[in-house]
Parts: structure tokens; sequence; C-alpha cells
């Protein structure tokens, strides 16, 4: 009877945390449904104004500016996004296997308590660590991206970088590292994903008119440019976070049911046997 009580007791715990990951299950799909729509709408955004950045740069092909200029690459800035919180299957490791690949002397920023934590464990460079809310907004974001673009400025950092989770789809999410400045590097990044996609970066600019002027323009554009972009990536990593967590929690939820439905087999065997044992004992006691 000790063995039945045990097993039906471990049936009733499993039973308690197949409830707990449905329910987490669920409140990840409704938050994975809302950070997909905005991040996917955001991509037609942010290419819409890196074509207008590149078809203003074939238009003033002499215009300077610090983020056009390209440098000898000494220090590299990187900002890890990672999630807050774990539960979210190998979204971060996958991360971190990223960060161990880059150079020691890598001056690191950090979103997320995963990131902040893991180059602090790892005795990396963490410059500063920032939080961004459930939300994930813009004006959250921007005093990172503006210290590391003040460093870049100072050439206290050579490129300002983004690692994140880029959301391919839900059950896609792949760890990538993109380079936003210089800025030569990201449009060469984005070139080559839109040809792939046989699309073009620069618009045919015979028949725009710029006003006041395209200098004017570009000196407005660059600095905005680089924050929407990043925020972007933002974006992406919180779909990423909610994707890979439902599906974390469903597989959780899946694999309680099957545990749940072996031991209710393993407890109906062993009634099953322990009933027999008390029959046969009772007939042995009778024919005695």
């Amino acid at each position: 009877m000790a063995n039945l009580r045990d097993i039906r007791n471990r049936i009733r715990a499993v039973k308690n945390t197949g409830k707990i990951t449905r329910a987490m299950q669920l409140v990840a799909a409704s938050k994975m449904k809302r950070a997909q729509d905005h991040a996917l709408q955001g991509r037609a955004y942010a290419e819409l104004l890196a074509r207008l950045l590149a078809t203003l740069q074939e238009r003033q092909p002499d215009y300077q500016h610090p983020f056009l200029q390209e440098r000898d690459v000494k220090v590299r800035g990187v900002l890890v996004i990672s999630s807050d919180r774990g539960l979210a299957g190998p979204l971060n490791s996958n991360l971190f296997r990223e960060i161990g690949e880059l150079p020691k002397d890598t001056q690191f920023f950090s979103i997320g308590r995963k990131a902040k934590q893991f180059i602090a464990r790892t005795k990396r460079n963490l410059v500063a660590s920032f939080e961004v809310t459930e939300e994930a907004r813009y004006s959250e974001l921007r005093p990172v991206v503006e210290m590391m673009i003040d460093l870049y400025k100072q050439g206290e950092i050579d490129t300002v970088e983004v690692l994140y989770p880029r959301f391919k789809n839900t059950l896609v999410q792949e760890p990538t590292l993109e380079t936003f400045l210089p800025l030569d590097r990201f449009e060469a990044q984005l070139k080559e994903t839109l040809e792939q996609a046989g699309e073009t970066l620069v618009e045919d600019v015979r028949d725009i008119t710029f006003e006041p002027s395209p200098d004017k323009i570009l000196e407005q554009l660059l600095d905005r440019f680089i924050k929407r972009e990043i925020y972007q990536r933002l974006l992406d990593a919180r779909a990423s976070e909610h994707s890979a967590r439902m599906v974390a929690m469903k597989a959780a939820t899946d694999n309680a049911k099957k545990l749940q439905d072996s031991l209710t087999l393993q407890y109906n065997k062993a009634r099953q046997a322990a009933i027999t044992q008390e029959i046969l004992e009772i007939t042995a006691a009778a024919s005695s």
C-alpha cells in the first residue's frame, strides 16, 4: 500500500505541475501574439528608413559624418539583449555561446537580467546594464543606445553591435550579431539580405526631390536611424522570448501529460497486483 500511496502522490504532483505549465503556456501565447505583431509591423518601417538612408547617400557620395567613416577596430562594443526570466528553452544559452566567441576585451552593454548575470559571472567587461519593461518602449532603449553612440564618437569603442535572438517564426529564434556602426557594415549586411530576397537597397533617385537638402536630411536621419534600427532588434528579442517560452511550456505540459499517463498505468498495475495477492492469501487461508 505504501508503494501505491507514493505513486498516487506522484500523479497528483505531476498533475499540478501540468496545470501550472499549461497556464504559463497560455499567458506566453497571449504575449507572443502581441510581441510578434509589434516586431513584424516595425520591420517594414525599419526597412523603409534603411532604403531612404541608402538612397540619400547615393545622392550625396561625398557627405562626411563620423557614422560613415570606416576605422580600425580595436575595441568592439556589443549590446546583448536577453530575457529577464528563464523557462524559455535554449533562447538565452544560445546567446551566451555567441558571447563566448567574442574577444576578451569586448565592451558589453546588456538589456535583460540573464545577460547581465552571465557577463558578470564570466568576468567580461560589462560597461552598463539597463532594464526594459514588458512593453519595450522606445524611450526605454534610448539611454543605452545614446551611451554607446557617445562612446563611439569619443573613440572608446570602434563598433556598435547588437547580439539578440532574431525572430524568424514561432519555432525558430536565431542568435544574431549585427553591426550598426560603422554604418557601411550595417548597409552591407542589409544589402546582402535584400539581394537574397530579390530586392535592392537603393531606390531610383532620379525622380526624388529632397527638401531642404540631402545633407540636412542625412544629418537628422543618421542618429534617429541607428536608434530605430536597434529598437527593432529589441522588439524582435521580445517576440523571440515569448515564442520560446510558449513552446517550452507546451513541451513541459505535454511531457507532464505523458508522465501522468505512465504513472496512472503503473498505479493500476500495482493496484491490480495488490488485489490479486490479497485474493490469493484469502484463498490460501480458506483452504488450510
